[in-house]
């Protein structure tokens, strides 16, 4: 017997601002810059629109767009490798300036 779904899963739908500030919490694993973490999530999370306005809350609170991983890398470093990364990179790219 299978069950049944309630709800159909939807994509793409945009998202309040209070649903984008959630991605300012969680804690990075041991040794990851914080504001890196931040922005790593919520590039692999948010849609191009919420990851605009996501930037925006970001630097509001003082968040940092040029935060390194171990590596020295930062979020644009590493995206601009990705195939469909590019509107992403964009956006990464007006706060850059």
């Amino acid at each position: 017997m299978s069950e049944r779904k309630d709800k159909k899963k939807v994509i793409g739908e945009p998202m309040t601002d209070e649903q984008i500030r959630a991605f300012l919490g969680g804690q990075p694993e041991s040794g990851l810059n914080a504001d890196f973490h931040l922005l790593q999530r919520a590039y692999r999370s948010l849609r191009e629109e919420d990851f605009d306005r996501f930037l925006d809350i970001f630097t509001d609170a003082g968040g940092n767009v040029s935060a390194t991983d171990p590596a020295g890398r930062t979020l644009a470093d590493i995206i601009a490798n990705h195939a469909q990364s590019a509107g992403y990179l964009d956006i990464l790219k007006r706060r850059l300036q």
